[in-house]
């Protein structure tokens, strides 16, 4: 492959994680415009199926009433690890498309999770206005803690990707 035909192929790349990034503030956007009860109620199905889903996988011997004791245990848990996981992936989309100017690591991860915690504040400050939920500062800090995480780890993967090729490139010749 061309030089020329891979950084194309880099900027594509790049912009498509943009596009992603816009339609995934979209998604985070419906999800918030949710009232208490339908978020609640998603929550709780989401929570109730990964534990019944697990019990099946491991074959554990838990009645229905088990898992939904252990599901309601569970999902103020779940659905902060969701938050920092829709967080994560904005910052990752963020990365990825800030990554076609050049900069330092640094500022191009400081850039995608400023951007990604300055979204996390306006969508609580959406939710203020939302029946039923409230904008909570703490929620800001656990979105903004999982695009630190999002962005932390997709790094480490990338490095260990470039480092492994290299490897098997050394091997090769």
């Amino acid at each position: 492959m061309k030089k020329s035909e891979e950084k194309f192929g880099m900027v594509l790349l790049r912009n498509l994680a943009g596009v992603l990034a816009i339609v995934w503030m979209c998604v985070i956007f419906a999800f918030s415009a949710q009232e208490k009860e339908e978020s609640g109620e998603v929550s709780a199905s989401f929570t109730y199926h990964m534990v019944s889903s697990t019990r099946t996988f491991f074959h554990l011997d838990l009645s229905d009433e088990r898992v939904k004791e252990i599901a309601d245990a569970i999902e103020g848990f779940v659905r902060k690890v969701a938050h920092m996981v829709e967080y994560g992936t904005l910052a990752v989309l963020l990365y990825i498309w800030i990554g076609q100017w050049e900069m330092s690591f640094l500022r191009r991860a400081g850039t995608a999770v400023g951007a990604t915690a300055v979204y996390a504040a306006t969508d609580e400050i959406h939710q203020y206005f939302v029946p039923g939920r409230a904008g909570r500062f703490s929620d800001v800090c656990i979105d903004s803690a999982g695009a630190l995480a999002g962005v932390v780890i997709f790094a480490l993967l990338v490095r260990i990707v470039k480092h492994v090729r290299a490897r098997r490139l050394k091997h090769e010749n």
